[in-house]
């Protein structure tokens, strides 16, 4: 087999953009901070994230503002759109954010 691909083995993989990855769930989620402000985000794993910014591994915002509170979440599909999401909820002013954990809640 010399030069040859040997049989049975995979070739590469071509990688999936995420915005195309059907098997990435994404989530946005709200914090509410020691201080009492809000912190919006993305991650597949809420809870792991929520931990990391507990641990002050997180966001620069929310190293200054432990602990912090896990009070929304919503699963919003690929990483693209969970982005547009945290784009729009950051853009809400804090009456329609508080609406928005109050009714819908985690």
């Amino acid at each position: 087999m010399s030069g040859s691909k040997k049989e049975g083995l995979p070739g590469p993989e071509q990688p999936v953009p995420m915005d195309q990855d059907t098997a990435s769930e994404w989530h946005l989620y709200i914090l509410a901070c020691a201080d009492g402000t809000l912190y919006t985000g993305v991650a597949k794993d809420v809870e792991a994230r929520v931990r990391q910014h507990n641990n002050g591994k997180g966001a620069k915002y929310t190293r200054g503002r432990l602990p912090v509170d896990l009070v929304y979440s919503e699963r919003v599909g690929a990483h693209g759109d969970a982005l547009r999401r945290e784009r729009r909820v950051k853009m809400m002013d804090l009456r329609h954010k508080r609406r928005l954990i109050n009714n819908t809640g985690r």
